[in-house]
């Protein structure tokens, strides 16, 4: 059917006509494949004991909250035993509980009430490097050059007459040098912050050791394991030096991400393939995939933070016999534009389908301005890393209004999905933070130049009208909220028709209910180029038509379509507003 023969001649859509199939419905019944999984942030998801940190009992009471959102799992951001220089990312101890978040007997209680309310546990694991405390680091700095223990980390000798030249010229993700000099005159490497020295993943003990750590959660009961940093674990072989700008989270809208051809020595290196195959052999010992008793609702899984650059290479990491799912940044950081989302929308589905792999959508995280805020930029112009005080503004309702829409659709695709904490409450990202607030390591060590991710991290608004929102019991928070924050809260938008916090109970429930996650996916055609129109098919049930208009111009609605979810309200004469989505299905 040709595009003029879907519209009549007052130009209403009559019948959109289907056009290329992007994906073909899922059947396997591996909850993973079509999984959504709730993102928390441990430091600010709830606070038990009011000193202004979240903890793990905190989370524990307020699990019942995921279950009745509807989501099938929870990832937790780490918990582990830490200095804290990286809000936990710099792990002195894989093994143990920080005291700030509870003891190990309260991680289990977690685990146990989860499941117990049919809740996942996916836990977060950091291989790239540990804290500068750990005690592996603290014997290779005591034991001195060419020591065993010295080798499960990147030191090198220095450049010039007197090594007194880092060995390469690498920079820090955070800002300035990956090398710190220490009293021998040996460096170490640390493509973070200098408290997190990067692990040696060419030496076997490295690799025996997180197979061990892998074994000693999943004896406890977690479902899985999201891999902190899973592209950078293996370095070029002699670790030549890089001048191009160096980007791990990512990079502005439009710019080229292959760096003209070349490839960065620190990252997306092969050898990192072969330590997932190793780790899937771990998980999958847990469940045995090749005997009768395998039960696909029991598989551990691994998901992979990999920022690469392309689609293509993002499904390397999800090939049959590696991880299970990685995060899909190419969708998170497309512009809002409708040619841009579809692209990756379609080249994410043909890079997962390539592999035998579902696509993992996300929109929001603890490393990036929140999509509430985001969306309300410009479009087209670089992601910031963190928007502060003098920085420009967001449009608040723009933004919000964009979120709402791009969740809508998100939820509708196949695959599976992540949540961040707080964006069903349509949270914007703290963007008026006193700068003396701010604790991410980014902001000193670019000189002040980059705000950084203290923004998109604040606790959580439970309760509108109650000292620190509800958060804990106190009036005391880690990070400052925004005045915002109150009116946002749960108890302000539970039950409240037309809230953020019950479009997203709506979307789960009928992507439940109708199976959207293991669907078939097809363009439509016969909409202008400012709509992104698709339909999501499977067998035993009606399909669902979504709708995306960014344009400036209301679009109609097809007739014999009835809205069964809208991201906005549409006008009365049935049509859709720009930046609104909705879930459409055959009318009765």
């Amino acid at each position: 059917m040709t595009t003029a023969e879907t519209t009549d001649a007052l130009g209403r859509i009559l019948a959109p006509a289907a056009g290329v199939r992007l994906h073909r419905a899922d059947d396997d019944s591996a909850w993973w494949r079509h999984a959504v999984i709730y993102q928390i942030y441990p430091r600010s998801w709830a606070d038990s004991d009011g000193d202004g940190v979240g903890d793990l009992p905190g989370i524990t009471v307020r699990l019942p909250y995921l279950r009745d959102l509807g989501v099938d799992a929870i990832w937790l951001s780490p918990f582990y035993t830490s200095p804290q220089a990286d809000a936990g990312y710099d792990v002195a101890d894989y093994r143990d509980i920080d005291p700030i978040f509870g003891k190990l007997a309260d991680v289990d209680a977690l685990i146990e009430a989860a499941h117990g309310l049919c809740l996942r546990v996916i836990v977060d694991l950091v291989p790239n490097h540990s804290s500068d405390e750990h005690a592996w680091f603290q014997s290779a700095l005591s034991t001195g050059p060419g020591s065993l223990e010295r080798e499960r980390y990147v030191f090198r000798d220095g450049l010039g007459d007197d090594g007194a030249q880092p060995p390469n010229n690498w920079e820090s993700v955070f800002g300035g040098p990956a090398w710190t000099r220490v009293a021998d005159g040996q460096w170490y490497l640390h493509l973070f912050d200098p408290k997190q020295p990067d692990f040696n993943w060419e030496n076997p003990e490295v690799r025996a050791e997180f197979e061990s750590i892998l074994r000693y959660w999943l004896d406890r009961g977690v479902d899985g394991f999201r891999v902190d940093v899973a592209h950078g674990l293996i370095k070029a072989e002699g670790l030549p030096d890089w001048d191009e700008p160096l980007h791990m989270l990512g990079d502005a809208d439009g710019v080229d991400h292959d760096h003209g051809g070349k490839h960065p020595p620190m990252w997306d290196q092969d050898g990192v393939h072969e330590v997932y195959r190793e780790w899937r052999r771990v998980l999958n010992s847990y469940n045995p995939v090749d005997t009768p008793g395998h039960d696909p609702a029991h598989d551990r899984v691994l998901c992979a933070e990999a920022w690469v650059d392309s689609p293509e290479r993002a499904a390397r990491y999800v090939r049959a016999d590696e991880m299970h799912q990685a995060f899909n940044f190419d969708f998170l950081q497309a512009p809002w534009r409708a040619s841009d989302l579809l692209e990756s929308i379609e080249d994410s589905l043909a890079a997962g389908d390539a592999v035998g792999a579902p696509t993992t959508w996300v929109l929001s995280n603890h490393d990036v301005v929140r999509h509430a805020s985001r969306l309300g930029l410009p479009v087209g112009e670089r992601r910031p890393n963190g928007i502060g005080i003098g920085d420009p503004q967001p449009d608040a309702a723009l933004g919000l209004q964009r979120a709402r829409a791009a969740t809508t659709l998100m939820l509708a695709l196949p695959g599976s999905a992540y949540l961040y904490q707080g964006e069903e409450l349509g949270l914007p990202d703290s963007t008026d933070m006193p700068d003396e607030a701010r604790q991410d390591p980014t902001w000193e060590r670019s000189g002040h130049e980059e705000r950084g991710r203290d923004g998109c991290r604040v606790p959580m608004p439970w309760e509108g009208d109650a000292p620190s929102y509800g958060f804990g019991p106190s009036d005391r928070t880690w990070l400052p909220q925004p005045e915002i924050y109150g009116s946002l809260a749960v108890d302000r938008q539970r039950g409240v028709a037309g809230s953020t916090l019950e479009l997203y109970r709506a979307l789960l429930a009928a992507r439940r209910d109708l199976r959207l996650g293991s669907g078939s996916l097809s363009r439509i055609d016969g909409y202008g180029d400012d709509v992104v129109a698709l339909v999501n098919a499977a067998d035993g049930r009606a399909s669902v038509q979504v709708l995306v208009n960014l344009g400036v111009g209301a679009v109609p609605v097809p007739e014999g379509w009835e809205v069964l979810i809208a991201s906005g309200p549409a006008t009365a004469d049935g049509q859709l507003p720009t930046d609104t989505a909705v879930w459409l299905r055959p009318a009765e």
